[in-house]
């Protein structure tokens, strides 16, 4: 199975000249954050483990190997594999350095792994990782991989049982994966919200680090059955399903209130997973613009969650602007129209 290579990088077995850089992003304070090998880590233990690993050609049955990921020939991580005494399920773990951060390649070399995991027949991939490691559960997301769930107290990491979260991606959802639309597509549409739709929205979900910042499909139907009360008057919504290239693939909802002058507010909206990244998002809300304008009102409101990996810098790249408010909690925008 090794070396695998990628676009950037070699996947192969650590070798004994690693050891030094491994041992200094080891004891990094940002790469051991959420890992649970021992700190300090010595010199002793990356010596070890280079020896150990030279030389294996790949994922053992019923045993763990870590293998090293090079760029251009230098040592900038490593990957851990684990294979259940079938074969049939592998697990893995994956540190990239700080300084090579936020350039894709923890993506790269996880999916490289991934793939060649199934294409030898195994059958299902899983990983672990503390909760508040959002970095590692998004890369997992843009991999395919789904939420499996939390186990309290699940892993004992440095003297301490700590939280757990479990994620996974079988073969055939990784195909499917891979298999999605990620290009624009060619027209997007605001359609009404029928009966027959139902299903098919019920069934948009966002990605499982994003369900924090956005209502269920649920929800909205229930918020929109029972809208709240603005100026002593319940709001009234608008809702429609986005349609892109004739399949319905996220949903928007506005809040308008009955007395003139109010300016709607952008109760909803909901890109699924499978179709984030297509500029879809930023089209739908287009289209609501130019509606708003042609039907004279001067302002859109909105209100996100502001923490890691939240809505803003979508909001703010299509010219919303913070107003200083807060509503229910969010922190409140506002679109000029005019």
């Amino acid at each position: 199975m090794l070396p695998l290579t990628t676009p950037r990088l070699v996947l192969r077995a650590l070798r004994p000249e690693d050891a030094p850089v491994l041992h200094a992003y080891r004891n990094d304070p940002e790469a051991a954050r959420y890992q649970d090998w021992p700190l300090p880590y010595s010199m002793a233990a990356a010596e070890r483990l280079t020896v150990e690993q030279r030389g294996i050609a790949g994922p053992e049955v019923g045993g763990w190997v870590q293998l090293g990921v090079e760029q251009a020939g230098e040592l900038i991580g490593d990957l851990a594999v684990g294979l259940d005494r079938t074969g049939a399920t592998a697990t893995v773990g994956y540190t990239l350095r700080p300084d090579r951060w936020r350039q894709g390649l923890g993506t790269e070399a996880v999916g490289a792994l991934v793939d060649a995991l199934f294409e030898r027949g195994t059958t299902r991939v899983v990983a672990t990782l503390d909760p508040l490691n959002l970095a590692s559960a998004r890369l997992l997301e843009r991999l395919g991989f789904g939420y499996v769930g939390r186990v309290q107290g699940g892993a004992f990491v440095r003297g301490a049982w700590v939280d757990d979260d479990r994620y996974a991606v079988t073969a055939a959802e990784r195909a499917a994966w891979l298999g999605r639309p990620r290009t624009p597509p060619a027209e997007v549409h605001l359609v009404d919200v029928t009966d027959e739709d139902r299903p098919r929205l019920d069934a948009l979900a966002p990605h499982h680090t994003q369900e924090r910042f956005v209502a269920t499909m649920a929800g909205s139907f229930a918020d929109a059955a029972d809208p709240e009360v603005h100026g002593g008057a319940p709001v009234v919504p608008w809702m429609r399903a986005i349609e892109a290239d004739g399949e319905i693939v996220g949903f928007l909802m506005v809040a308008q209130s009955r007395w003139p002058g109010e300016p709607p507010y952008l109760w909803r909206l909901l890109i699924d997973r499978r179709h984030q990244g297509r500029g879809i998002g930023s089209r739908a809300v287009g289209m609501l613009v130019e509606r708003l304008r042609a039907e004279g009102h001067e302002r859109l409101l909105v209100s996100w969650v502001r923490d890691e990996g939240g809505p803003e810098p979508f909001y703010l790249a299509l010219g919303f602007r913070l107003t200083g408010g807060i509503e229910d909690g969010e922190h409140e925008g506002e679109l000029l129209l005019r």
